[in-house]
């Protein structure tokens, strides 16, 4: 069972927010000619309690950063299965929550960047992936060689038929540089895709093993279902062993 985090801080955030103002402004005067309840009493002070915290954590994750949890190895070696990560909400538009609608413009991605985003077809489950192609581009894989609008994307060391058994790899997509994954380049998800605009395209540094903007039930993610980017590593911890201290806090690159 999946829940709306977001719907749920707000709907409880505006009903303690109404408990607050109702409060303050007719049953304390009210109370003047009459005593009030003690049950209404109990829910006030937990109302004033919480409301400040709540809007709080709404305000934070919805505008600045939201944590999410790394489920799979899609992203090795740049992001592990078990890191907890930070996401910058406003790096791409501020948005209101539940609605997701901007209201505010900020910027928007770039190649390279480490995107949080919201599946097309399931709005309700999250990616995350590395953006390679922006709207109007046009993308070209085959065995594990990347080139966007004809220029081949520099990989070191170069990917061979040799690069088997989970290699790594440095690859400069234009001015970031990241590591990659790959494991039999033969077996590679080949093809030309062209960018619609509006759209990014997404691909995970483990190329093998990444469900991506390369398989229709991606495909290319449009701007409106974009989260944030990914920016640092806050934990990292799997089933009940210890957390792996030396991850905590690096730069997602």
């Amino acid at each position: 069972m999946s829940y709306n985090l977001a719907l749920i801080l707000t709907v409880l955030t505006l009903l303690t927010g109404v408990v607050v103002a109702v409060n303050k402004f007719y049953w304390q005067r009210a109370d003047r000619w009459k005593k009030s309840s003690r049950t209404r009493e109990t829910l006030v002070d937990y109302c004033q309690s919480f409301f400040p915290v709540l809007l709080f954590v709404l305000v934070i994750r919805s505008f600045v950063f939201e944590p999410f949890r790394i489920p799979s190895g899609s992203m090795e070696p740049t992001l592990e299965s078990g890191d907890f990560i930070f996401v910058k909400k406003y790096a791409y538009g501020l948005r209101l929550p539940v609605t997701e609608k901007k209201v505010v413009e900020t910027g928007a991605p770039e190649r390279g960047d480490v995107v949080v985003f919201r599946l097309p077809s399931n709005p309700k489950i999250h990616y995350i992936k590395r953006v390679v192609g922006l709207p109007g581009d046009v993308i070209e894989y085959n065995a594990h060689r990347l080139t966007v609008n004809g220029e081949p994307v520099r990989v070191e060391p170069p990917v061979t038929a040799a690069s088997r058994g989970g290699a790594v790899h440095n690859e400069q997509l234009f001015e970031r540089r990241h590591k990659i994954r790959v494991g039999n380049p033969d077996g590679a998800r080949n093809g030309r895709y062209v960018v619609p605009e509006g759209h990014f395209f997404m691909m995970g540094d483990n190329r093998d093993n990444s469900t991506d903007s390369r398989f229709e039930s991606v495909g290319p993610v449009p701007e409106e279902n974009l989260v944030g980017e990914a920016t640092r590593i806050w934990l990292h911890i799997e089933g009940f062993s210890w957390p792996d201290w030396g991850r905590i806090g690096m730069r997602i690159e």
